[in-house]
């Protein structure tokens, strides 16, 4: 999906699509949180802190389990 940022005061805004907005249960109250990697702007809901830390430490231990594997895999 190709977007264009449209005048909005003295700024630019980026309008996303409801569908888009539902599938990640996001609304007008959702606070968001904008980053880059020096490429490309990623925009995220801010989650529960709690909930990322599980999944941290899911990932992890997926990591210490199989990582091997999943490297032989990637290659």
């Amino acid at each position: 999906m190709v977007k264009t940022l449209t005048k909005h005061g003295n700024s630019l805004a980026l309008v996303i699509d409801k569908a888009i907005l539902e599938l990640l249960k996001v609304d007008a109250d959702t606070p968001l949180e904008i980053s880059t990697d020096g490429n490309a702007l990623i925009i995220s809901p801010v989650r529960d802190k709690k909930r990322r830390e599980k999944f941290t430490n899911a990932l992890d231990s997926v990591n210490t389990r199989y990582g091997r594997a999943l490297k032989r895999l990637a290659e």
